[in-house]
């Protein structure tokens, strides 16, 4: 494998420690949905109930090239859906959205989340994973990479706003033009989107107006990179190395691959960071972006992390796809919350949450984990029951505050592809 040796920009943070107890808590969990076809993000309906968006298994085609230009083609077809769990029930409630994948169905983009407006409008926002391009191009006139408002009753869906053109427009981070837009929220009359392939925050209003960025998240500077060996399964084999042993690597610079986001008590946005490859363990941050539009650390020393929600209380919740490199094929994957004067509990950690991808909190403060993410006909929706804290050795929880700075394959180029089942 050859490796470039990237010089970043170096950023300034002021730094702030904060002391915080770290607890593990024995939580246990209740399947409530089960069989989900690459499922994603979650949302609450206005009546409490949980939807599940999955991202389908692909189909026969068209098909457009992998991110990298390297490993199997991702074709089309019209696999994706949204699930809905009430009252101990799972029932599919929209079918027919356009899903891309290879051949086996894994790691399919397609629907990624789900959110109501204050009326209990349903809005989905759909990945890609792939240059605009190919999909103007080759897949037509499809609805991937965009905002759509479904109507369930009729199972249709109309689009709301184009992310992946805007990407192909204007290429905010000024990196290879990819997009995949995979988490958004409602911030009065505007979405506020993230696009992990094109590493940037935007903002666009509820009609499709005034689609613009707000942040581009920095690339990160890893030290002492630690690679997979040879011959690691991946589905991206221009990352693996060609020999047992690859060269030393001081640094190397990779793409931050933003992932969930969610609104502080402060109004700030909250961004979960996957890192991209190799995707170091305890190397994913949580960015804070205030008025200003600059990304601050806000809390780092994660892993993988995929989706964020705060609580009524304040807390923040993170959920990581993995707590160890995925590459290393262990894909438990646990729930961490973070209080406001920074102290950790890891609410939930493997024993069955393995490769989870969305993360919501209900009316009642339930927590819920779309769970098995990667692959079709296996994704879950795991309810957490309540669960008594269990102390841990002390640890100091490291939070940077308020500073000056000048995300299976949500990346740019060869090293921008998430290792996370889509």
């Amino acid at each position: 494998m050859k490796l470039k040796h990237i010089i970043t920009t170096l950023f300034s943070f002021c730094v702030v420690s904060l002391g915080g107890v770290k607890t593990v808590e024995a939580a246990s969990f209740t399947v409530v949905a089960d069989g989900l076809d690459n499922v994603q993000g979650l949302g609450i309906g206005p009546d409490g109930s949980v939807y599940a968006v999955e991202a389908g298994k692909g189909g026969s085609g068209p098909c457009v090239p992998p991110p990298s230009g390297q490993g199997d083609n991702l074709c089309y077809g019209a696999t994706g859906a949204v699930t809905r769990v009430k009252d101990g029930k799972q029932e599919r409630v929209l079918t027919g959205l356009p899903s891309i994948s290879v051949s086996s169905g894994a790691q399919a983009a397609g629907p990624r989340n789900i959110l109501f407006d204050s009326t209990g409008k349903p809005y989905v926002v759909t990945g890609l994973g792939a240059n605009p391009s190919f999909r103007n191009d080759i897949l037509g006139d499809i609805d991937l990479g965009k905002i759509i408002a479904p109507d369930f009753n009729t199972n249709t869906w109309t689009s709301v706003s184009d992310i992946a053109s805007y990407e192909l427009a204007n290429n905010p981070d000024g990196e290879n033009v990819s997009s995949s837009p995979i988490s958004f929220l409602l911030d009065g009359n505007n979405f506020v989107v993230v696009d992990s392939s094109a590493n940037d925050l935007l903002s666009v209003g509820t009609d499709g107006s005034n689609l613009r960025a707000i942040a581009a998240i920095p690339k990160q500077t890893i030290v002492n990179p630690v690679f997979p060996p040879s011959n690691t399964p991946s589905v991206e084999p221009s990352e693996v190395p060609d020999s047992s042993e690859p060269p030393p690597v001081v640094e190397f610079s990779t793409q931050a691959v933003p992932t969930g986001i969610a609104k502080g008590p402060d109004g700030a946005y909250y961004i979960s960071i996957f890192t991209g490859f190799p995707f170091p363990k305890e190397g994913a941050k949580i960015y804070k972006i205030g008025d200003d539009g600059q990304p601050t650390v806000y809390a780092e020393g994660f892993t993988q992390l995929r989706d964020l929600a705060f609580d009524t209380e304040g807390n923040l919740y993170a959920l990581q796809y993995a707590n160890e490199p995925s590459w290393t094929g262990n894909l438990n994957g646990s729930v961490i919350k973070v209080t406001p004067d920074g102290t950790r509990t890891t609410l939930i950690s493997g024993n069955g949450v393995e490769g989870p991808s969305g993360l919501a909190i209900g009316s009642d403060g339930a927590v819920y984990i779309a769970n098995r993410s990667g692959v079709p006909g296996k994704g879950q929706v795991l309810r957490v029951n309540s669960s008594k804290s269990v102390p841990e050795p002390t640890s100091t929880l490291s939070i940077l505050g308020f500073g000056a700075l000048s995300i299976y394959k949500l990346r740019k180029g060869k090293r921008k592809a998430l290792k996370v089942p889509t």
